[in-house]
């Protein structure tokens, strides 16, 4: 299999409707930049961030300072991670300062409208609009570039893990802020930064609406059959081996409902009492066996 054929063909892959949605992505990010995060001197990490701390420190206008950095992150995203790797951060790279300079006029309108006297509701609608605007982003395989260009690159030279690399630049960053304009601006931008990250991950891999069940017990005869012909949906059956007693099993795999999670709990549970049971969210399920009903309930 050409996995490199097989990638091009992912990232052209409804390459319009990708398109206007990170262009929706960074219409928020600006206009959240221009009406909230400059204005308050909010530093929450990327190069947006550095931008505020320029400005106070040396005068530098935002916007300049923007497209400058766009440029050279640019260069070295191609130089050190190649062209394949700088393509998803080009477009939302070059969208977002643009995007900048066109939502000034606009936030400076909206200004006027939407303010806010209280400190949690500016964090809140902050934090709503920088974690949506950069969730839709990155759901469909883009970024802004940015610091996250930067994490690629201490990712790949300094075999930190990604997590990490993210985790160090948006620190620096964001204690740069602090000692800046204070230890307040600084706890605030962390607790945005928490929000944000938790609404990020919901966008990306949705709100868990199932719980997946690794089901161990002796009796998985009747559990299979209570899972197919009551429950009436898919059942796994994986072949074990314990580690310790060598004892050879089968584990049930299913997915069910967090509606029905209790009772189907309780349900092995009283086929077996003492099954061993692993449940995980799960967020996302395709194909397999669709259930009809419950006609237990």
């Amino acid at each position: 299999m050409d996995f490199k054929k097989l990638q091009s063909k992912i990232f052209k892959k409804d390459l319009f409707q990708r398109f206007v949605i990170i262009i929706v992505g960074v219409f928020l990010l600006a206009l959240n930049y221009n009406l909230f995060l400059r204005p308050n001197d909010l530093v929450i990490g990327g190069t947006s961030g550095l931008s505020i701390v320029f400005e106070d420190l040396f005068g530098w206008e935002p916007t300049t300072f923007l497209y400058g950095a766009t440029v050279v992150l640019l260069i070295l995203s191609f130089i050190f991670l190649g062209w394949k790797r700088t393509r998803t951060s080009l477009i939302g790279s070059i969208l977002y300062p643009i995007f900048i300079t066109l939502t000034a006029p606009l936030a400076e309108v909206l200004s006027y409208y939407v303010y806010f006297d209280s400190i949690v509701l500016l964090i809140l609608v902050t934090s709503i609009l920088y974690g949506v605007g950069n969730g839709i982003i990155y759901k469909v395989g883009f970024d802004t570039g940015g610091s996250d260009i930067i994490m690629r690159i201490l990712n790949k030279y300094s075999h930190l893990p990604e997590g990490k690399s993210a985790f160090v630049t948006q620190i620096f960053i964001i204690l740069l802020g602090g000692f800046v304009f204070g230890m307040n601006h600084m706890i605030y931008a962390i607790i945005i930064l928490i929000i944000y990250t938790s609404l990020v991950d919901k966008i990306i891999i949705g709100i868990s609406d199932s719980k997946m069940f690794f089901i161990y017990t002796k009796k998985w005869n009747e559990v299979e059959d209570f899972i197919l012909n009551q429950l009436q949906t898919g059942v796994t059956i994986l072949e074990t081996k314990g580690g310790y007693s060598k004892t050879k099993n089968n584990l049930l795999m299913c997915v069910v409902p967090n509606k029905d999670y209790y009772l189907f709990k309780e349900m092995i549970l009283e086929i077996d009492k003492n099954a061993f049971l692993v449940i995980n969210d799960c967020y996302e399920v395709q194909g397999g066996m669709k259930r009809r009903n419950l006609p237990f309930i």
